[in-house]
């Protein structure tokens, strides 16, 4: 089922959950929900068999432990690296195009300008192999966890700095729940970035304005304990149920020339726990994202 604004095939990332690592399964149960496309991990030939006969697109597949390649031991470092390089050119030979990723520093105390230098030694030859098959990067800008949010990747600045110095291969993955709960507008990045937007993700931020007035934004609490998939003054949800300006961003992204997915990715206290709870908030999810 399309989007409303757009017509844009809504499919979904895969999470952590048992029934969501059953591919045969899940791409059953995603079909007969009405989805189009689905996310996957690391991807085997068969996958795409699979996906084929429940009639549904391929949307990102994901690099190969991305998390560790910028890693501190150099040596595993490269050696993972060259994993990656060989993976993008046998999964773009299958028909993958946009190889997702997040930009995790090996160690987030350091300075921001040297993790800066180690994403780009990590990332540019992986870039190079995507560009070299007519496939990109979709890099997610997660700001990683407390209390360095150390990734890359995920503000404008580093965004065009990281544009700038991987060259063609590079991309990324727009998801608004990250730049609302970093206080960038979402709306005006989607503008400026446009013609880099690889794949977009469908998650939402609802920030918590009475939290916000309790603790401050910085500080956190003695005594109060952060929302599950949020902290004390914000939470993800399901899109429809946060800031994001869906409609206005579906407008964008069409008249920008986007042929892509948009992949729900459930992270929601409301929803995930259970089968019954992740199914409906994906669900839930699709009827909205119908409307918008």
């Amino acid at each position: 089922m399309l989007t409303r604004t757009g017509n844009f095939p809504v499919g979904f990332r895969p999470g952590w959950a048992a029934w969501q690592k059953d591919l045969p399964a899940l791409t059953q149960w995603a079909k007969n929900a009405g989805f189009e496309a689905i996310d996957l991990e690391t991807l085997q030939a068969e996958d795409l068999n699979i996906l084929r006969a429940a009639g549904l697109k391929l949307g990102t597949v994901d690099l190969i432990d991305f998390g560790q390649l910028m890693q501190n031991e150099a040596q595993a470092r490269q050696k993972l690296i060259a994993q990656n390089v060989a993976y993008v050119k046998q999964a773009a030979a299958w028909g993958a195009k946009t190889f997702f990723a997040c930009m995790i520093p090996g160690d987030p105390g350091k300075k921001r300008a040297e993790n800066y230098a180690l994403a780009v030694e990590s990332f540019a030859p992986i870039a190079a192999a995507c560009a070299a098959e007519g496939a990109s990067l979709a890099i997610e800008g997660w700001p990683g966890p407390a209390p360095y949010y150390p990734a890359l990747c995920c503000t404008p600045e580093t965004c065009r700095m990281l544009i700038r110095d991987l060259g063609p291969g590079m991309g990324l993955n727009y998801d608004p729940s990250h730049l609302i709960r970093l206080g960038v507008d979402h709306i005006r990045f989607l503008r400026e970035f446009l013609p880099h937007i690889r794949h977009v993700h469908a998650k939402d931020t609802e920030l918590l304005p009475e939290a916000a007035y309790e603790y401050g934004m910085y500080q956190g609490s003695p005594q109060a304990q952060p929302v599950r998939f949020g902290e004390l003054v914000w939470r993800y949800t399901i899109p429809g149920s946060g800031q994001t300006r869906w409609r206005a961003a579906f407008k964008i992204l069409r008249e920008g020339g986007y042929r892509g997915a948009v992949s729900v990715e459930l992270e929601d206290a409301d929803f995930n726990g259970t089968p019954e709870g992740e199914k409906a908030g994906f669900e839930h999810s699709l009827a909205f994202l119908r409307g918008a």
